[in-house]
């Protein structure tokens, strides 16, 4: 199915059939097929709450959370659009503060799909305009918009006039979609950039940082950039763990302060306390998994989450299990992770293209095998599950964990 993406619900697995044979040149980049799409369906971008749009490579989802997070501890109501899904597919459509249910969804899709089967929209695009749909015919506060992928040609890219966009970390990934160089990825990045929208950024390394000033400048979207226009605030700490995530948390609160929602710091820190965003140094549960071992889950999914990752395990090693898509940097990800590894064990991912298991254990040490089931076989405390959002989705997935 595209992108992974299944159903237990007859009526919605109908529909992600319809969308997985319309689909099969996989995701595509442009504005154009989606503009035609959503014009058939009444322009439902033009009726959205307010706008908080996310970039990045790394830490838009958490930052994400963040803002949702805020806005709820504010007594407000927000639309939230996120991917990929980990366990269900609803998880990327959240109406006013819950999962859209299997009924709505399927509808959507339905509509979304009877009135646009002739332009084959991609998956991603099918997707985004569903959500815009619901979004539009739902009364909210705000809506928390986090890019597919890039931003510039990315299918959320088409509200006229965001409330605030913000760009977390850029680095290295999706080259074949968004370039080869820092540079390139954040020019893509920062083309959500609007005239007179203000655009929220953290401190990038000097190359991307070059590229985002030009984009902002090119598009008169006043550039508020962390270091210069505004400092790390220590008091904003997330519940989540990770140093990084400081940093999200003060891109998000700058984001709901340049966009004018009534959420005060108070009510932030309070909305940051309870703060949850899935797969991210997430320990499991107690469950059929993990059957009492301690078990922690995370992507990693490419060179610099994998830093970030290893510095959290500099003071807390774990025996890891690794998975990673064949498009990724598998190198540079086991090279970050091992020195703070106890053991390696290397897997596939289910239903997607993926590193060998044998190639990179025979490369890197460590052992390969043939599924996560058989990779916890006889593994002690403490475990990493990481390398791959499906991964962690799978692992959440046995373990009877479902993100709501």
């Amino acid at each position: 199915m595209a992108d992974g993406a299944r159903s237990e619900d007859p009526a919605v697995q109908h529909q992600l059939t319809r969308l997985a044979a319309l689909s099969l040149g996989g995701d595509r980049l442009g504005l154009e097929r989606v503009t035609v799409l959503l014009g058939r369906l009444g322009d439902p971008q033009d009726a959205l709450p307010p706008v908080l749009h996310v970039a990045g490579t790394n830490g838009k989802g958490s930052t994400c959370a963040f803002l949702r997070a805020g806005l709820e501890a504010a007594g407000l109501t927000a639309h939230v659009f996120t991917s990929p899904h980990l366990v269900r597919y609803n998880e990327r459509i959240r109406l006013g503060g819950r999962l859209i249910d299997d009924v709505h969804l399927a509808a959507l899709l339905g509509e979304v799909l009877d009135i646009g089967a002739d332009l084959e929209p991609s998956f991603f695009e099918a997707t985004t305009a569903a959500a815009f749909l619901a979004f539009s015919r739902t009364p909210a506060d705000a809506l928390v918009l986090e890019v597919g992928l890039g931003g510039r040609l990315d299918a959320t890219n088409v509200v006229a006039r965001p409330a605030a966009c913000g760009i977390a970390s850029v680095g290295i990934d999706h080259q074949s979609w968004l370039g080869d160089t820092l540079g390139e990825i954040a020019r893509e990045k920062a083309g959500i950039a609007r005239l007179g929208v203000p655009f929220i950024a953290l401190a990038q390394p000097s190359e991307a940082l070059a590229a985002i000033e030009a984009m902002t400048a090119e598009r008169g979207a006043p550039l508020l950039l962390e270091g210069r226009d505004w400092t790390l605030d220590e008091s904003l700490r997330p519940t989540l763990p990770g140093a990084h995530q400081v940093r999200n948390a003060n891109l998000a609160w700058q984001m709901l302060s340049a966009a004018a929602l009534p959420v005060t710091v108070d009510q932030y820190r309070t909305g940051l306390a309870t703060a949850y965003w899935p797969a991210r140094l997430q320990p499991l549960a107690d469950g059929p998994l993990t059957v009492g071992r301690d078990i922690v889950v995370d992507g990693a999914h490419n060179a610099d989450a994998a830093r970030a990752l290893a510095a959290h395990l500099a003071y807390d090693p774990r025996h890891l299990i690794l998975g990673m898509l064949a498009n990724k940097d598998a190198p540079a990800i086991v090279r970050t992770l091992r020195p703070h590894a106890l053991s390696l064990t290397f897997v596939p991912i289910p239903a997607h293209d993926s590193h060998s298991p044998v190639a990179l254990a025979n490369r890197f040490g460590g052992r390969a095998s043939a599924s996560l089931l058989d990779a916890l076989d006889g593994l002690p405390s403490p475990i990493l599950i990481a390398g791959s959002l499906y991964l962690a989705g799978e692992a959440l997935r046995a373990n009877l964990e479902f993100p709501d």
